[in-house]
């Protein structure tokens, strides 16, 4: 059984039945929170400063995600302003079942903004 694509993401995450609705399908917020560690993760390669995520653009689930598949988070920059960065953030889950086909998630824009010692927006 080997994975399905060469390409690294910025992170991986086995799903667990902890995550689980009670349709028994991964909770879209489980997989919204994942999707923000990802982007920061790709957005930190742009800067040192502290970065807060300030929006999230247009997440449409098209597929369902379940107990024990393998979801990958791929990120790119797709936007690097004065004070923010935004990253584009591609969802795939490996299927645990046979046949194990690999299918497409989400994707989402996120956007990061840099921020100074007391909280404010700073240049990056």
């Amino acid at each position: 059984m080997t994975e399905p694509d060469p390409l690294q993401p910025a992170i991986r995450v086995v799903m667990m039945p902890r995550d689980t609705n009670p349709m028994g399908t991964i909770f879209g917020g489980i997989i919204l929170s994942h999707i923000d560690v990802a982007g920061a993760v790709e957005a930190r390669k742009h800067s040192e400063k502290m970065l807060a995520s300030v929006a999230m653009h247009e997440v449409q689930f098209i597929a369902p995600v379940f107990v024990g598949d393998l979801v990958s988070f791929y990120t790119e920059t797709i936007k690097i302003g004065r004070t923010s960065i935004t990253v584009r953030v591609t969802v795939d889950a490996w299927r645990r079942q046979a046949p194990h086909e690999t299918v497409r998630v989400t994707q989402a824009e996120v956007v990061y903004v840099a921020l100074d010692a007391p909280g404010h927006s700073a240049p990056l």
